[in-house]
């Protein structure tokens, strides 16, 4: 069975850093990492950024300079580092990628969880 899990939440000071991590798990044939999201409190889910095919990001202007994406497709890992951050971002991180499984061959899209960031002195 496959598994997309996030990992490296927490809590963080204004200004600070923070690494979220994602990785997949089962018996992966294929991984491709493709987007990260948050979701804040009373609010809708929003993409943060979307890995573009040469493994570089687009970012929501929101983000813009301070957060970069990176992957490792072969390790079936996806990064989030988040510099410069601000209480508006708090929320809950998911990670977005297609997987194929060692079954059914078909790349289907898989979510993590989640893992809380929260930014607060």
């Amino acid at each position: 069975q496959v598994h997309l899990v996030e990992s490296g939440g927490g809590l963080v000071r204004p200004g600070g850093s923070l690494t979220v991590s994602c990785a997949g798990s089962g018996d992966i044939v294929y991984f491709e990492a493709k987007d990260w999201y948050r979701q804040a409190p009373g609010k809708e889910r929003e993409l943060v950024a979307s890995f573009t095919g040469d493994g570089s990001g687009i970012y929501d202007d929101s983000v813009k300079g301070r957060f970069t994406i990176s992957r490792d497709n072969d390790k079936k890992t996806m990064y989030l580092l988040m510099n410069k951050v601000k209480p508006e971002d708090t929320a809950v991180y998911y990670c977005h990628a297609v997987i194929a499984d060692a079954t059914t061959y078909r790349g289907n899209d898989y979510w993590g969880r989640g893992t809380q960031v929260t930014v607060s002195s």
